[in-house]
């Protein structure tokens, strides 16, 4: 290759590729708006930000990717653990997590009410975000957090289509992940009560006069707590406030009726 035909192929290939990177860089911009939900941006989601920036809070946890990763990844933690659960949280950490059984202690932010409002609006706001299921890394604080805290895989020999199998995974995963907050041990509590043994528990409370919901059996129990979680409290003041129910109520509208089902499905057989 001659000079000039060097030259002509490095001013081309520059040319070229910055043609793509402008490209891709306007292709970008025009799609921000929507991806990030900027219609959505209203004066509290402004104010949960700057609650955001002056506690510091990326030092210590992580959005869409970027801060620290001492303490849990909060891009979907509105979706995970709801606005009640959260209200309660940030009014007092130290209620749901001790640093000698759970190897952390969030500090107290002494946030005043409308800033816990604030900024669950700002977190509620990065999670509707369409990040495509960035960033990969779950929440910490988790079912799967503890040893021995682990899902029980289904049966090798189990078909793929089998509900008990589909709502496993959905138990560990998106669009359900519900052991972000609930474990499968006995005893080991987490932002929601132990799932052990609630294919039995479960038939038995409906049965209880103190029983507030509408299912007549078992299964219909673990539906209803899935779809109204707050049709029934289960006791303890790290589970509800002023008769509200911590978990998330909008699984309803997250998960599909055959998803339910499939849940309903894996967690009956819980015994």
């Amino acid at each position: 290759m001659t000079k000039r035909q060097t030259r002509l192929f490095f001013i081309g290939g520059t040319s070229l590729f910055a043609v793509i990177f402008l490209g891709m860089t306007f292709d970008s911009h025009r799609q921000f708006d929507t991806l990030t939900n900027a219609d959505r941006i209203t004066p509290d989601v402004a104010a949960g930000t700057d609650v955001w920036h002056r506690k510091n809070c990326i030092n210590c946890h992580t959005l869409l990717g970027e801060g620290a990763y001492y303490a849990p990844d909060l891009t979907k933690i509105t979706q995970a653990r709801g606005t009640a659960y959260l209200t309660a949280f940030l009014q007092n950490p130290s209620r749901f997590y001790s640093e000698q059984q759970h190897r952390r202690l969030m500090p107290d932010p002494k946030l005043n009410d409308d800033e816990i409002a604030q900024v669950i609006a700002f977190l509620d706001w990065v999670s509707r975000i369409d990040n495509q299921g960035w960033p990969p890394r779950p929440i910490l604080v988790s079912g799967g957090t503890f040893p021995g805290t682990e899902v029980t895989p289904p049966s090798a020999t189990a078909p793929s289509d089998d509900p008990v199998v589909l709502g496993t995974q959905l138990f560990k995963q998106a669009p359900a992940a519900c052991f972000a907050c609930h474990s499968t041990v006995p005893g080991v509590n987490l932002a929601g009560p132990s799932l052990a043994g609630i294919g039995v528990r479960a038939d038995s409370i409906v049965t209880q006069g103190d029983y507030t919901g509408a299912a007549t059996d078992g299964a219909g129990y673990i539906r209803e707590s899935i779809v109204l979680p707050s049709a029934h409290i289960v006791p303890g003041a790290l589970y509800s406030a002023q008769g509200r129910s911590f978990m998330p109520d909008n699984f309803e509208q997250t998960l599909t009726p055959e998803q339910i089902d499939q849940l309903v499905a894996y967690l009956v057989t819980l015994r």
